[in-house]
């Protein structure tokens, strides 16, 4: 599922709510959260032109004097509304939790949320919650014993070498199908392990899995924790790159479980798939087939030490947020400040609120839309859908190097797209999932029983068209090629990204252009081989694919060349869905700010034209920063380019941008003419 924000959606501090007052939505005499029409005008760095850096111009002196809170690695636009979901979540769970009355989901929310806060209890229990996990661990002493153990992973704390899961069959959408994938590695990303630039990362590393295994009690920690980075490194050797892992025609292998076996041998399929509780499955997709052989070796000559330990560090690692303090503060750390620099561990009601999100989220959802998302909200963005559709579709028609043939597909699937707005029509049952407030590690163990046993009851039947790839809480945006259908949750729809208070041009720039990303995403280099029923099929002219790719070959350099950490650049051909899903956009946005103006002229507001301000909209939701770890880790493990490339990279391809701003050669943006990507 491709979505607007990706890995680095985390939540920030407090903002305001646009929506709490419906009554305002529609008086003119309204203020926008945003003074004085929904735009920042304080927030700009005016001593930089538009056409030097305009991401600069729009936001420099917000990011100037802003200062990324202790607890988190990041902080924006997004991360400031993300935290007043957080905020919200926090008293919904607090009410929850003190209502020991209550019952059915609501009571086992609140019970989950005591046993999470109830930190005492926690610490007394100290590693004990691990015995029973470590103790099958230690029993199995074969391999094959091991690859049961993986496959368990589905649905426990255990790791695998393989990642396996139940989605929607690729080429068959009206049904599930298991899907297996590459695994076996415990930092961000292969690179970490093979770029010489995360090698103080890397021996970090080495320190923090010794570090687990004592703490959960395992023999020989050290020794063995320099067995199992050397092992990963090898894994991570055989791994395809995260390009690599983008392209849909290549991850789909349909196989048997017996041409797995014989392509990958030296690695038990049969007792990973039945611990996976899959013992009776006749077919599985194969993602990263030519690993796959690669890593099934590196199983197969490992000592099985080696492998009882690795799953004894995956347990502790995994199961350390649930864990007494010795856990959670080792965990932070490493994978908070060491990998992300984040100075700080977040406060405890907060990771509670990441729990309950994780694993009740529609549970919680159910919850935060009763008391924060006005019916009102869903029909004008239903409005708002409706018009970039009508635009979009009225690109596809004009668009230069589109053959007709291929132009009616991809109208007909554009008709075909579903749209996901606020909240679901049907809500998760969680009834059959056991919480106490005394059992933290056993409920969060359990949740994800729970989880796997509703993906294994639904293979076999239909797909269920109505469910949510996100909770209503959650502030991202998503399109799902399978189901060809585009989400937004209720918690998006908010300043910066809509307020009805504030100016259309803003409006349109931020949520416009959201709307205008995923649906984009449906014809960005991998949602265009999927169809409109979601199936992955080749419905485009061998002269419109090569085409296609040219223009996308010309916007994978110019991201290529931007370096945003020294010796560093965005890698063009991983983040190419996002860029050209963040140009179509901004691209459909304009054009929706257009057609709902009537055929009248914009106004012109604090000297600023209706297009200036579409511009300044979408700028705006990208503004923030980042610390310099994790921005190196979003560069080799996300598929979104970095906020200031969101802003910078798009504009430079747009036309109307340098009309609007009187971009002119010598401006450090400037592209020619002919150099503009034109894609959508």
């Amino acid at each position: 599922m491709k979505t607007l924000l990706g890995v680095l959606a985390a939540a920030g501090a407090a903002a305001t709510l646009g929506f709490s007052a419906p009554s305002l939505a529609d008086d003119p005499s309204a203020k926008p959260q945003t003074p004085p029409w929904g735009f920042d005008l304080a927030g700009r760095d005016t001593s930089v032109t538009p056409g030097g850096d305009f991401y600069t111009y729009a936001n420099g002196d917000y990011v100037k004097t802003l200062v990324i809170p202790p607890d988190r690695s990041r902080y924006g636009s997004f991360d400031g509304l993300a935290a007043l979901s957080e905020t919200r979540v926090h008293a919904l769970l607090d009410k929850a939790a003190a209502d020991t009355s209550a019952t059915g989901e609501r009571a086992k929310v609140g019970a989950f949320y005591r046993a999470f806060m109830d930190e005492a209890r926690v610490n007394a229990l100290g590693a004990a919650p691990l015995a029973p996990e470590l103790a099958k661990i230690r029993a199995a002493g074969t391999r094959s014993a091991i690859a049961r153990l993986m496959g368990e992973g589905a649905e426990s704390f255990y790791g695998g070498f393989f990642g396996v899961d139940i989605q929607v069959n690729e080429k068959d959408p009206l049904h599930y199908a298991v899907y297996l994938g590459q695994g076996g590695l415990d930092l961000p990303n292969r690179d970490y392990y093979l770029d010489p630039s995360f090698a103080a990362q890397k021996t970090a590393y080495v320190a923090y899995v010794a570090k687990m295994l004592t703490l959960a009690g395992w023999p020989d920690a050290d020794a063995q924790a320099k067995a199992i980075v050397d092992m990963e490194t090898q894994i991570a050797q055989a791994s395809w790159s995260l390009a690599e892992q983008r392209d849909p025609t290549k991850t789909y292998n349909l196989m048997t479980p017996a041409e797995l076996a014989a392509a990958a041998p030296g690695f038990d399929w049969a007792a990973f798939l039945d611990g996976a509780e899959l013992g009776g499955t006749q077919h599985v997709v194969v993602s990263e087939n030519t690993a796959f052989p690669k890593i099934a070796a590196i199983f197969a000559a490992t000592p099985v030490s080696t492998l009882q330990a690795w799953e004894a560090f995956n347990v502790a690692d995994s199961g350390a947020p649930f864990l007494a303090a010795p856990f959670v503060d080792a965990e932070f750390q490493f994978r908070s400040k060491t990998l992300s620099g984040q100075p700080e561990l977040r406060p405890r009601w907060k990771r509670g609120v990441g729990v309950l999100n994780n694993d009740m989220g529609e549970a919680v959802g159910h919850l935060y839309v009763d008391a924060y998302f006005p019916p009102e909200s869903k029909a004008k963005m239903e409005a708002l859908v409706a018009n970039i559709r009508t635009c979009l579709a009225a690109r596809i028609r004009r668009v230069s190097w589109m053959t007709d043939a291929t132009k009616a597909r991809a109208l007909q699937k554009l008709s075909m797209l579903a749209v996901k707005i606020g909240y679901p029509s049907k809500w998760r049952d969680y009834s059959a999932l056991s919480i106490s407030d005394t059992d933290l590690f056993g409920d969060v163990d359990r949740s994800a029983v729970f989880d796997w046993r509703r993906k294994l009851h639904r293979l076999g039947g239909p797909v269920d068209r109505t469910e949510w790839g996100m909770t209503p809480q959650t502030v991202n945006a998503q399109y799902n090629p399978t189901q060809n259908d585009i989400t937004f949750p209720a918690a998006i729809l908010q300043p910066p990204f809509f307020d009805p208070r504030a100016d259309w041009a803003v409006n349109y720039g931020g949520i416009g252009g959201v709307i205008g990303h995923e649906m984009t995403h449906g014809f960005d280099d991998q949602g265009r081989h999927y169809d409109g029923t979601g199936a992955l099929s080749d419905w485009w002219t061998p002269e419109d694919d090569a085409k296609f790719v040219a223009q996308t070959k010309r916007l994978g350099d110019q991201y290529s060349a931007i370096e945003p950490v020294p010796g560093a650049h965005i890698k063009g051909d991983q983040t190419m869905g996002e860029n050209i899903a963040d140009l179509g956009g901004s691209l459909l946005a304009l054009d929706a700010y257009h057609l709902s103006l009537g055929g009248k002229p914009a106004p012109v507001l604090d000297g600023l034209t209706g297009d200036q301000r579409v511009f300044l909209g979408w700028a705006q939701v990208w503004r923030g920063a980042i610390r310099p770890d994790a921005l190196r880790r979003q560069l080799v493990s996300d598929v979104h380019s970095p906020m200031t490339a969101r802003v910078n990279g798009v504009v430079r391809n747009i036309d109307a941008w340098y009309d609007a701003w009187g971009v002119k050669p010598g401006d450090a943006l400037y592209v020619a003419p002919d150099q503009r990507v034109r894609i959508w």
